[in-house]
C-alpha cells in the first residue's frame, strides 16, 4: 500500500507562483512513476504533469512552459513548481502514483486548493 499527502495550495493573485509538494509512504519501491492532476469545480479530472523514475516528464499544453514536475532521489517526494499562475488553473491538486503503465494512476492523495484570483 501506498500513501500520498499533498501539500502547498493557497490563495494567490494572477502571476504569482506556487511550490506544490507531495510525499509517498508505504510500499514506495513498487512505484515507477507520479504526477500531479487537477480537477476545477463542474470539470473532469485532468493530467497536468508526470514524471517517471528515470525522470521522464510529460505536461498537459495549457501549462507547458509555466509548470516543473520533479522528484528527489530517494523517489518519495514529487514537486510542482507553478510559475505565471492564472485563473484557470484554480482547482484542486491531488497527487497521483503508479506501479506500472498498464495500471495506470490508481494511488491518490486527498487533494489541495489552488485557487488564483485575477
Amino acid at each position: 500500500q501506498v500513501q500520498l499527502v499533498e501539500s502547498g495550495g493557497d490563495l494567490v493573485q494572477a502571476g504569482e507562483s506556487l511550490r506544490l509538494s507531495c510525499v509517498a509512504s508505504g510500499i514506495i519501491f513498487s512505484l515507477n512513476a507520479m504526477g500531479w492532476y487537477r480537477q476545477a469545480p463542474g470539470k473532469q479530472r485532468e493530467l497536468v504533469a508526470t514524471i517517471t523514475n528515470g525522470g521522464m516528464t510529460n505536461y498537459a499544453d495549457s501549462v507547458k512552459g509555466r509548470f516543473t514536475i520533479s522528484m528527489n532521489n530517494a523517489k518519495n517526494w514529487v514537486y510542482l513548481q507553478m510559475n505565471n499562475l492564472k485563473p484557470e488553473d484554480t482547482a484542486v491538486y491531488y497527487c497521483a502514483a503508479r506501479r506500472t503503465v498498464r495500471a495506470g494512476y490508481d494511488t491518490w492523495g486527498q487533494g489541495t486548493q489552488v485557487t488564483v484570483s485575477s
